[in-house]
């Protein structure tokens, strides 16, 4: 008998319909119920249908009647509130962050523009797939940390007060802000934030070098 992943029956009040077709299609699936009682009758039902018709194995571990917000499908949650929407997972967040952390470490001995590329051919891949939420500050958010990231391996890169201050000058940044930047005694994720590396290291500028967004144009 072959195993399928999982499936579940969601309840959660008078709003739990619209939860109904969050899958793309075929198993697993989630199932939107009212209520609890309901939910646990139409997950026994079809569990039979299942186990009896499709000759087929339920994963009673991923089974589950739950409130939306509780449970995990695909990669995907459901928030809380009177108006439930499709969210990324904590789990995949963490993944998606784990990856930008190892690419950006790796930027040290390679050109912005090379690390700005794998990054797009992760970020790219992963949009095609959550861009599915329906929680678009969390991708605004997740956009603007790895333009952070990025700033922080430039300010690595730079390595000397010296060759900062240059760069940043280079960048268009004015000079007694360079200097003060540059001569800083603070870490590279503080400096990160600064006015001389958000005016240099910019939206624009890195939009330029290829990276892209994960929400719209933003």
């Amino acid at each position: 008998m072959r195993q399928i992943c999982c499936f579940g029956a969601l309840w959660a009040g008078r709003r739990a319909k619209q939860l109904a077709a969050t899958c793309k299609g075929g198993f697993p699936s989630a199932v939107g119920e009212e209520t609890e009682v309901a939910g646990q009758r139409v997950m026994m039902s079809i569990a039979r249908f299942i186990t009896q018709r499709l000759k087929l194995k339920v994963n009673e571990a991923k089974s589950a009647v739950a409130r939306p917000q509780e449970r995990k499908f695909l990669g995907f949650s459901f928030t809380d509130g009177p108006e439930i929407r499709r969210a990324i997972a904590p789990k995949a967040l963490v993944r998606f962050k784990d990856k930008i952390r190892e690419i950006t470490r790796q930027a040290k001995g390679i050109s912005i523009e090379k690390t700005v590329n794998r990054l797009a051919t992760y970020m790219v891949g992963w949009r095609g797939y959550f861009g599915f939420c329906e929680t678009p500050e969390v991708l605004i958010g997740l956009v603007r940390w790895v333009r952070l990231r990025l700033r922080c391996a430039l300010w690595r890169q730079w390595k000397t007060p010296r060759r900062r201050r240059a760069a940043l000058l280079q960048l268009g940044v004015r000079p007694r802000l360079a200097s003060n930047t540059a001569g800083s005694g603070r870490g590279p994720w503080y400096l990160a934030r600064s006015k001389a590396l958000s005016v240099g290291a910019s939206n624009a500028y890195f939009r330029s070098l290829g990276l892209p967004s994960l929400f719209g144009n933003y």
